[in-house]
């Protein structure tokens, strides 16, 4: 659009006298031979009435855009004329094409990038005075500008050393293409975000095979002669101007290394000894010159060292230092107008920036929505990530929008690289008028509003000096002999076993565990001692939670992403010591898989568990980001164990009912089987074809069938497969009859669940309850499994079979497999025969894994197994009468059986909630100990846990509820199975 035709409200001008004399200035161009074929143009642009207003905002707010206005009136008079667009494409043309670049001598290679930089500085800075560029673009022009200028002077200057120096360029005519040589732009520029008098910072990196040398020892000697030829064709001032001034000072330690470096040179540097405040200054890397292709193949291998997959709450620590260093050097540590640093000082763009940045470094590594270079981007981006409110967002990109616009305006009046406001009120009252205010003090207003709301954010971020705990007294860990106020004060911590304590800290410290070899990792565990152990001591036995964090420090591979972790979240420090304290079997686990804590700080770990259809979308977009069988595995594996350990968690906090937990268990294993065998499957298929029909389905058994699991509950499973009559072998490069077909896939499924990789395991997996038990193929055709079911089964195996539960597969197959299922079970059986084989499966069990101890809540008499019994023979004995009362939970089989009658209401009531006892404390146990629970070696905290999951007021009144719920659920399987089946042996032997 026209400039002519614009409706916007411009800054009028502060200075009067000077922009007349710019007018006069401007009129007087049309009088000048050089300009008579526009002077025309000149005088209606001065007589119309936008012209005026836009003219008098230069002249009279900016003397630097004055005169550009004045020494390009052809680009002025473009934008009126043809737009803007239009005019900025046509004040980068003569540098667009880099390859132009190659046969230009130096002096006009120069001129050139210097009048694409005065135009494209003129028009860009009309396009945002006029309100017709919003931020984003202006920004995104600046860069652009620098971008394009850059590409030139390389081309050139690599062009005219080649030709000097004696190497080859691959494509001489197009100097850039496949040269191996990049600049990587930094900061602003890499997020193309450059503002109006920036430098832009900038990386050098070369391939030194990408071209033939004549003198290959020389290669570094020459490229550094390259690189400052390009600095100094964009940073020396001439006639013409300058184009960018440059920084080199982000490369690999630019304090002893050249301008330029290879490739492989700063990949071992980032991968050895890059810092973290680098790895934020890489999130915003962007190839802006050179050959594209290798530098971007560059910053794809360095996307390991800055977007990590554990997260790195260190980096908190390093980016606020380097925030508290520039406070010391520039100042502005308070909220001020009058001289304050809009950039580095108090809420300021440098805060909005680590605001963003260092919540890109602790996140971005899981999420990869948060690895965006531009700051807006970012701040949305956290939103939609529930790390920041909608208001937080609107509110910092609100104050970014208005701190970017006050820093263009103060560059603008004289083209200086400043972000400091005015001291005086005169100049603060000038830098009002540019930016459109009637008047100072709502500037100033404005102003400390969004500086303020910038630095309470930040502060909420950054600034949270609470300490994470510690005591009046000694805690001194070091020497070789213990400190007697240290052993005092450790005495009256809590902790019986004081010595032992100080020599174990000691030895923490002398680096024995490969946790605290690293200086940085005993740095921090210094600075986490006190808390620490405040927290181990608040637990009910802290001798015993301080023995199971040490076993817990024993088994980590390393410690300073956790210790930093523990620093910055004193919950999850209490977390940890309640876990120490209670359950020391997951603290084991927990040194084994310490990143999995990373999981506790994501947003909604204490809600409960999302629905499966939501787990499965999770799980599938995170797989859908890999290619290759290795990768989703540890994908799953990953994934499932993160969830598998908020569940935990959750449990021992009492945070959800059993039920609850064992249907989110067994959600996490359905979602797994149905998001990682599709593409097991696919990757088989690759080699070994398919079949057009048919296919292989999966059904679950036993706990995961009923969805009742517990923590470390194996998956009993089922596979069945068909495949149309007559087809004798699957279509691939290798073919494969369907048993063996089906067979080797299913193994693939088997060995996807339960081989270990470095994730660990997914899932144990329990296949003994397929047909013909673990002399049956693991495969079997659905023929095969309806004929045995209906004619060779066991009556044990019919049990198990109450509560298969279809997982994944083709859905004719499932429904088929379902409904023959339903029929076996469905049938009329001998009342008898039924009777006797329950009783003498049970007996058998007790006669080989039976237990008398009152703690064995799956074999004791009256517990797991007695309950499931009594539930799979009623469901055996009734279900061709009470069509309803079959299903795979055992909780839901009570409550139909009471409905049906079968049961009395309050019986039926009574076992189903018995269930649910029972799986509460077998769950807490298994998290908690390791081997036979002792109660009388207990700590009180786990008594109290113990007492909590079971619905008692203490741990007296659960041993009580113990034997009494087994004595019930006892009397009612000698009603209903013994007692009959020892009658029914007796009249038979009778007879």
């Amino acid at each position: 659009m026209s400039l002519s035709r614009i409706e916007t409200s411009l800054p009028r001008p502060f200075d009067s006298e000077r922009s007349q004399h710019g007018f006069d200035r401007w009129l007087a161009l049309s009088e000048k031979p050089a300009f008579d074929h526009m002077a025309d143009r000149i005088g209606k642009i001065a007589a119309e009435k936008t012209g005026q207003e836009i003219l008098a905002a230069l002249f009279g707010n900016s003397p630097y855009l004055g005169s550009l206005a004045l020494r390009e009136p052809e680009t002025v008079c473009m934008a009126f004329d043809d737009g803007l667009d239009a005019a900025f494409a046509f004040a980068l043309s003569d540098v667009a094409h880099a390859a132009n670049a190659a046969g230009t001598d130096q002096a006009t290679a120069m001129m050139l990038v210097r009048r694409a930089k005065r135009r494209a500085a003129l028009l860009i800075a009309i396009a945002d005075i006029a309100g017709q560029w919003d931020l984003a673009k202006v920004t995104d022009a600046i860069s652009e500008t620098a971008e394009t200028t850059l590409n030139f002077a390389l081309a050139h200057c690599l062009s005219a050393t080649a030709k000097l120096r004696g190497f080859t360029l691959p494509h001489p005519e197009d100097p850039l293409r496949d040269c191996g040589i990049f600049a990587i732009g930094m900061g602003k520029l890499g997020a193309r975000e450059l503002n109006y008098s920036s430098d832009i910072d900038l990386i050098f990196l070369y391939d030194g095979d990408a071209m033939t040398w004549l003198e290959p020892d020389r290669i570094q000697q020459v490229l550094v002669r390259v690189v400052r030829d390009v600095t100094r064709v964009m940073e020396e001032r001439t006639g013409d101007g300058y184009v960018f001034r440059t920084d080199l000072r982000l490369r690999p330690d630019p304090g002893s290394t050249p301008p330029i470096i290879s490739a492989l040179a700063a990949e071992t540097y980032y991968e050895t000894v890059g810092q973290n405040w680098e790895r934020a200054a890489m999130i915003k890397a962007r190839i802006v010159a050179g050959d594209y292709p290798a530098g971007n193949a560059f910053l794809d291998m360095l996307r390991p060292f800055v977007w990590r997959k554990h997260l790195d709450f260190l980096a908190i620590q390093d980016i606020h230092s380097i925030k508290r260093q520039i406070n010391a050097h520039k100042g502005g540590s308070t909220v001020t107008v009058a001289g304050h640093n809009i950039k580095l000082g108090r809420g300021g763009i440098r805060e909005i920036e680590f605001f963003a940045q260092t919540q890109q470094l602790i996140w971005g590594g899981r999420e990869m929505s948060l690895r965006g270079r531009a700051t807006c981007d970012t701040l949305r981006a956290l939103t939609d990530f529930g790390q920041i409110s909608a208001q937080v967002r609107d509110e910092m990109i609100a104050a970014y929008g208005f701190l970017r616009t006050v820093e263009h305006r103060l560059q603008m009046i004289n083209d200086q690289q400043t972000q400091t406001l005015p001291d005086t009120d005169d100049g603060l009252a000038a830098l009002a008028c540019f930016m459109g205010y009637d008047s100072c003090p709502l500037f100033r207003d404005d102003m400390i509003r969004y500086l303020r709301l910038v630095e309470s954010h930040y502060a909420d971020l950054f600034e949270d000096d609470t300490p994470l705990g510690g005591t009046d007294g000694n805690l001194v860990f070091t020497g070789t002999e213990d400190d007697p106020d240290t052993l005092a004060n450790l005495r009256q911590m809590g902790f019986e076993n004081a010595e032992n304590v100080s020599s174990t800290v000691r030895g923490w410290h002398h680096g024995r565990y490969r946790a605290t070899r690293s200086r940085r990792a005993r740095e921090i565990l210094t600075e986490l001692m006190p808390a620490l152990l405040t927290a181990l001591s608040e637990t009910a036995n802290p001798d015993m939670a301080f023995r199971a964090f040490d076993e817990f420090l024993r088994g980590l591979p390393a410690g300073v992403q956790l210790f930093s972790l523990l620093t910055a979240n004193r919950d999850l420090l209490r977390l940890l010591a309640q876990i120490a304290g209670t359950a020391p079997r997951m603290a084991k686990y927990l040194g084994r898989n310490a990143r999995v804590l990373d999981y506790v700080l994501m947003s909604g770990f204490h809600d409960r568990m999302p629905d499966a259809d939501a787990m499965y979308d999770e799980l599938d977009g995170l797989l859908s980001q890999a290619d290759m069988v290795e990768d989703w595995l540890d994908i799953a594996r990953r994934w499932a164990n993160d969830q598998k350990f908020q569940i935990d968690v959750q449990t021992i906090q009492n945070r959800q009912t059993p039920h609850q937990a064992g249907r989110a268990l067994a959600d996490i294993a359905d979602v797994s089987i149905r998001a990682l065998f599709p593409r097991i499957a696919s990757d088989f298929a690759r080699r070994h074809g398919h079949f057009d029909q048919g296919g292989l389905a999966v059904f679950a058994l036993g706990k995961h069938g009923g969805q009742e699991l517990s923590p470390r509950s194996d998956l009993d499973m089922v596979f069945v497969y068909d495949v149309p009559e007559g087809v004798e072998e699957s279509d691939g490069e290798k073919p494969l009859s369907p048993g063996h077909y089906f067979i080797r896939l299913s193994q693939r499924y088997i060995n996807a669940l339960s081989a270990p990789t470095a994730e660990g395991v997914l899932f144990e997996t329990d296949l003994r309850l397929r047909p013909s038990g673990s002399k049956g193929p693991l495969a079997c055709h659905v023929k095969s499994f309806e004929t045995y079911q209906n004619d060779e089964a066991w009556t044990w195996e019919h049990m198990a079979l109450t509560r298969l539960r279809a997982v994944y597969g083709p859905e004719a197959l499932r429904r088929r497999v379902i409904a023959a299922t339903r029929k076996v079970l469905r049938k009329q059986r001998d009342p008898d025969k039924l009777l006797r084989d329950v009783y003498d499966m049970r007996n058998r069990m007790t006669a080989g894994k039976g237990s008398d101890h009152p703690w064995d809540i799956k074999m004791r008499r009256g517990g797991l197994v007695d309950l499931e019994f009594i539930a799979q023979y009623l469901q055996l004995r009734h279900a061709h009468e009470y069509r309803g009362i079959l299903s795979p939970t055992t909780r839901s089989v009570f409550r139909r059986l009471g409905k049906a009658g079968i049961l009395d209401a309050e019986e039926a009531a009574f076992l189903a909630e018995s269930g649910a006892f029972w799986l509460a404390i077998q769950a807490m146990l298994r998290l908690t100990t390791e081997g036979r629970f002792d109660p009388e070696n207990a700590s009180t905290d786990l008594r109290r846990m113990l007492a909590r999951a079971g619905h008692c007021e203490n741990f007296g009144d659960l041993e009580a509820k113990l034997d009494a719920t087994a004595a019930r659920i006892k009397s009612v399987y000698d009603r209903l199975i013994t007692d009959p089946a020892e009658k029914l042996a007796a009249d038979e032997k009778a007879d």
